[in-house]
């Protein structure tokens, strides 16, 4: 049996933590968190079932993953035991619990036997609102955050604080630019990198290192593929995945053992017959005077094929198109460097904090032909 459950807001999450325990254990329905009561297609009925998880809907529409509880209760554990082997701690709520990063939260407190604190992820996220939220943790603290969040958190020093408090901040959900990170770190904040996603119980990898019992290669096209006990069974009304192997979406390398990701194969563009991956130029450009966020698109050219845009949240000064075209060329190569810059108030973002690269695309058109 498969309970949809339209999720609440504030401490009213908490109402979801014994539903999640008898989803675990077995004694009760799985769950399919929503947020709004509508009209579904029917889920599978698996063996093991503890939840249906709706993805990002980042390249396209959301699909319905079936996760195990046994997927579940190994993602918990390995996480943990990853960033803290003695005391689980207490974990601080900040995304919406519709979607798997939210949701890990509230299955680690399940596991730990331990409630969180929770922030209501239906209002604003602000530094003031996190840094009084980080108040109200008891011992070693734990927080799970997209890159947006802690960029606005270190642009202000009550937020930046209270990062400080935390044993351990993880960011993952979209790609972090390796400037944030060195800016977090510079701080005195033990930021921890995340990859991962619904399809394989929401982050697997850890500062580019598996999960014990994952591991990470690389197949056709140099497409990352992940396998272990945290591989969930399949989307729901599709064929299942093979067992424990998940082949995503995203490019990578592996060096030493720790993954690199390049980015989404997807997304890559393709500039004067050059391919061209924008999280590699964002990651490139982050670090750059003037550029407090970027994301990088592209727009049809007759010329290249497609002209490489810049979208970038300005720092004061803002920046020069000039300076990001040698910077890029630097590191990345020319074929990468933007030929237009768009300078905007805030970058589009889907719900769980990832760049919406349709609608960046869209205002990149709209913007400059």
């Amino acid at each position: 049996m498969i309970d949809t459950v339209v999720v609440p807001t504030g401490a009213a999450v908490l109402a979801l933590l014994p539903r999640l325990a008898a989803a675990l254990d077995g004694a009760g329905p799985a769950l399919r968190p929503v947020t709004a009561d509508t009209a579904l297609p029917p889920a599978d009925e698996v063996p093991g079932l503890a939840l249906v998880v709706a993805t990002s809907g980042s390249t396209g529409d959301p699909k319905q993953v079936l996760l195990t509880a046994d997927a579940l209760r190994h993602s918990a554990t390995a996480g943990q035991r990853r960033l803290s082997p003695g005391d689980p701690g207490q974990w601080l709520l900040t995304l919406p619990v519709h979607h798997i990063a939210g949701l890990n939260v509230l299955l680690r407190a399940v596991v730990a036997g331990r409630e969180p604190v929770v922030m209501d992820t239906a209002a604003p996220f602000t530094a003031a609102a996190f840094a009084d939220a980080t108040d109200r943790l008891d011992g070693p603290a734990f927080v799970s955050l997209v890159p947006t969040q802690l960029h606005r958190l270190l642009g202000d020093p009550a937020g930046t604080a209270a990062l400080r408090r935390f044993t351990a901040v993880l960011v993952g959900g979209a790609a972090t630019a390796p400037a944030l990170l060195d800016r977090a770190r510079a701080a005195g904040v033990a930021v921890v990198t995340s990859y991962g996603m619904s399809e394989t119980c929401g982050g697997c990898v850890y500062d580019g290192r598996p999960l014990d019992g994952v591991s990470v290669s690389l197949g056709p096209g140099g497409r990352i593929v992940l396998t272990g006990p945290v591989v969930g069974v399949g989307y729901a009304g599709r064929p299942p995945f093979p067992s424990g192997r998940f082949v995503t979406g995203d490019l990578g390398t592996i060096a030493d053992g720790r993954l690199t990701v390049l980015g989404r194969a997807d997304d890559v563009l393709i500039s004067g017959g050059v391919n061209v991956a924008p999280q590699a130029v964002e990651a490139a450009l982050a670090g750059a005077p003037g550029v407090g966020q970027i994301a990088v698109t592209g727009v049809p050219d007759p010329e290249w094929g497609t002209r490489i845009v810049a979208v970038v949240v300005p720092a004061e000064p803002g920046p020069l198109l000039a300076d990001l075209r040698a910077r890029a060329t630097a590191v990345v190569g020319a074929a990468a460097a933007p030929k237009d810059l768009l300078l905007v108030d805030v970058l589009p973002l889907l719900p769980v904090g990832k760049v919406d690269r349709v609608a960046l695309a869209r205002l990149a058109r709209a913007a400059v032909g």
